[in-house]
C-alpha cells in the first residue's frame, strides 16, 4: 500500500513519488419553486409523482418553457464566483437512454454555457489561500429517481426531480490534495448560501460533487501548469455524485492509491464513471467513459438560444448581498478580529450575522469566542445548524457586558450561560436569581486571603522561594468564597501578604 502524507501534494510509492490531480464538478440544485422548463413544484418530501408536468413526464408535443428565474440565480451565481457572464448561450440535447429520462434526453448546455471563466479563492486548513479556477457554469436539468428497494423483481421510476433545475460548476484541474478539495467544495457551499441560489443540502442530494481524480509522477503537474499540455497528466476516472465532505475526502485518498497500485504494477488505467461505496470505503466501476460524440449533442430545437441584455445582468449585480470573501475583510477591519475567527464567523451565514447583532458595543473578540466556541458546541452537540441557535443575540452581549463591567468573572460567566441556555432567562435574571455576582469587595477577600494564610503558614513561608505556589492560594481563596471572587483583586492582595 502507499502512503498518503497529510496535506502533502506527493504519495509514496513502493517505485518513487506521485501527485494526485482533481478538478471537480459540482452539481447545485437552484433554489427556485418551480421546475427550469416546466411549472411543476419543486420540493422535497412529496409523494412519488406528485410533482411532474407533461413536460417532465415526455408527453409527445409538450415544449419547454425557460424558467427566469433560474436563469437570474445561475447569473447571481456566475457573478458571485467571479466569473464572465455570457450575455449569449444555448441550451443543447444530450442524448442518451435511461428509464428514468422519460424523453431519452437531458436538456443541457454544452458549446455555449451561460456562465464562462472565473476563480474562487479557498481557505485551506492551515490558514493560506489558494486559487481555484472555475472552467464554466452551466444550466440543466435533472433526471428522475430509480428505486429498486420496493420490489425484489421490479424498480420504480420517481419523476419527482425530473426536470429540476442544476447548475454545474466545472473547475480546473487545480486541486492537489483531498483537504483542498473538501475546502473548495465547502467554500462553493458557502458561497452558494450566501447567495441564496441553493440551499446547500447535502443529505438531500440539492448539492453533490463529481470527482475526477488522476494521479501522475512528482514534478508533472508543474510541466502540465507551464505548458498547458495534457499529457504530463494521468488518465483521470470520475467518481459520480459523492454528496458528503467525508466521503469525497475517502473517495480520493482510494481512488488515487488504486491508481498507483495499478500502474506500480505495469498496467494502466481506464478512462471510466466510478461510485463511492461508503460502506466499504472504496470506489467501484459503474461505466466506461463514454466520448462526447456519444451523446450526440445538437443545440434544442425547440429552445431559442438566450440572449441576455447587459442592463438586467448590471441589475442582479447591484442586488448581490456581501459575499463570505468580503464580509471576512471586513470583520476583521471592522472588528479586530483574527484571520482565523473571521473565518470561522462566515462559514455560516446566520453565524455572521448573528456575531454582529451580539457585538455592537461590546468587545468583539469576547464575543466572538462565545458564538464560535460554546454556542456552536452546543448547536453541534444537538446536531443543529447555528440558523436553529435559540438563544437571541442580545443574551451574548449582556453575558460580554457582565464580564467587561466585573459584575461576573468568566469562570462564572459559563456557569450562567449553562442556566441561561436551559431557559432560565438573560444573564442579568441568571445572575440575581442564583446570586452569581462577582466579589468585589477588597475587605472580604483580605478576609478570606488572611485566614487562608495563617491556616497554612509552611505553604506561605514556601511561596517565597518558589513563587508558582501562589496558584494554590488563589485556589484555595477562589473556593473559599465560591468562585465569586474577583481573580485580578484575589491576585494583587495574595502577592502584597505573601510578599512577592
Amino acid at each position: 500500500m502507499t502512503d498518503t502524507v497529510p496535506n502533502s501534494k506527493t504519495i509514496k510509492g513502493r517505485t518513487g513519488d506521485w501527485e494526485i490531480v482533481m478538478g471537480l464538478e459540482i452539481h447545485a440544485q437552484v433554489a427556485s419553486k418551480a421546475k427550469l422548463f416546466s411549472g411543476a413544484a419543486v420540493g422535497f418530501g412529496a409523494g412519488p409523482n406528485e410533482q411532474v408536468s407533461l413536460v417532465d413526464a415526455g408527453f409527445p408535443g409538450m415544449l419547454p418553457t425557460l424558467n427566469k428565474h433560474c436563469v437570474e440565480q445561475a447569473v447571481k451565481t456566475g457573478l458571485g464566483l467571479r466569473a464572465q457572464i455570457n450575455k449569449r448561450s444555448q441550451f443543447d440535447r444530450k442524448n442518451y437512454f435511461y428509464p428514468d429520462l422519460p424523453t431519452g434526453y437531458q436538456i443541457s448546455q454544452l458549446y455555449y454555457p451561460i456562465v464562462g471563466e472565473g476563480v474562487v479563492e479557498v481557505e485551506a486548513e492551515d490558514g493560506s489561500f489558494f486559487n481555484v479556477g472555475i472552467e464554466r457554469l452551466h444550466l440543466e436539468q435533472d433526471a428522475g429517481k430509480l428505486i429498486h428497494d420496493l420490489s425484489p423483481t421490479e424498480s420504480y421510476v420517481d419523476l419527482n426531480r425530473a426536470g429540476t433545475a442544476l447548475m454545474e460548476i466545472v473547475s480546473r484541474p487545480d486541486l492537489r490534495t483531498p483537504e483542498e478539495a473538501v475546502a473548495y467544495v465547502k467554500k462553493i457551499r458557502t458561497i452558494l448560501i450566501y447567495l441564496g441560489t441553493c440551499d446547500g443540502d447535502m443529505e438531500k442530494g440539492n448539492l453533490r460533487a463529481d470527482v475526477n481524480v488522476s494521479v501522475c509522477r512528482a514534478g508533472n503537474y508543474e510541466k502540465f501548469k507551464a505548458s498547458g499540455d495534457f499529457s504530463f497528466l494521468g488518465t483521470r476516472c470520475e467518481i459520480k455524485n459523492v454528496n458528503s465532505f467525508r466521503f469525497i475526502s475517502q473517495a480520493i485518498q482510494y481512488e488515487a492509491r488504486r491508481q498507483i497500485e495499478i500502474l506500480e504494477d505495469g498496467g494502466s488505467i481506464t478512462q471510466e464513471t466510478r461510485l463511492y461505496d461508503p460502506t466499504a470505503g472504496e470506489t467501484r466501476s459503474m461505466r466506461s467513459k463514454e466520448e462526447a460524440q456519444d451523446y450526440r449533442y445538437f443545440p434544442d430545437p425547440d429552445l431559442l438560444p438566450l440572449d441576455l441584455e447587459e442592463a438586467w445582468i448590471a441589475e442582479i449585480k447591484a442586488s448581490l448581498p456581501e459575499l463570505p470573501d468580503d464580509k471576512r475583510k471586513r470583520l476583521m477591519d471592522q472588528y479586530g478580529l483574527s484571520q482565523y475567527d473571521a473565518i470561522v464567523l462566515i462559514s455560516e451565514q446566520a453565524k455572521a450575522d448573528y456575531f454582529e447583532a451580539a457585538a455592537k458595543g461590546r468587545d468583539a473578540k469576547l464575543v466572538s469566542n462565545w458564538v464560535t466556541n460554546e454556542i456552536s458546541a452546543r448547536l453541534a452537540a444537538d446536531h443543529k445548524d447555528f440558523s436553529e441557535n435559540p438563544l437571541p443575540a442580545a443574551h451574548v452581549a449582556q453575558l460580554v457586558e457582565l464580564i467587561e463591567t466585573n459584575v461576573i468573572s468568566s469562570k462564572i460567566a459559563k456557569e450562567v450561560f449553562d442556566h441561561v441556555w436551559n431557559g432560565e432567562g438573560s444573564p442579568a435574571e441568571v445572575v440575581e436569581k442564583h446570586g452569581l455576582k462577582q466579589v468585589t469587595d477588597t475587605g472580604a477577600i483580605e478576609k478570606a486571603v488572611d485566614e487562608i494564610i495563617a491556616a497554612n503558614p509552611d505553604k506561605a513561608a514556601a511561596v517565597a522561594e518558589k513563587p508558582q505556589a501562589l496558584g494554590w492560594f488563589v485556589g484555595q481563596v477562589m473556593k473559599a468564597t465560591g468562585g465569586k471572587a474577583n481573580p485580578a483583586a484575589v491576585n494583587d492582595i495574595l502577592k502584597a501578604k505573601l510578599g512577592l
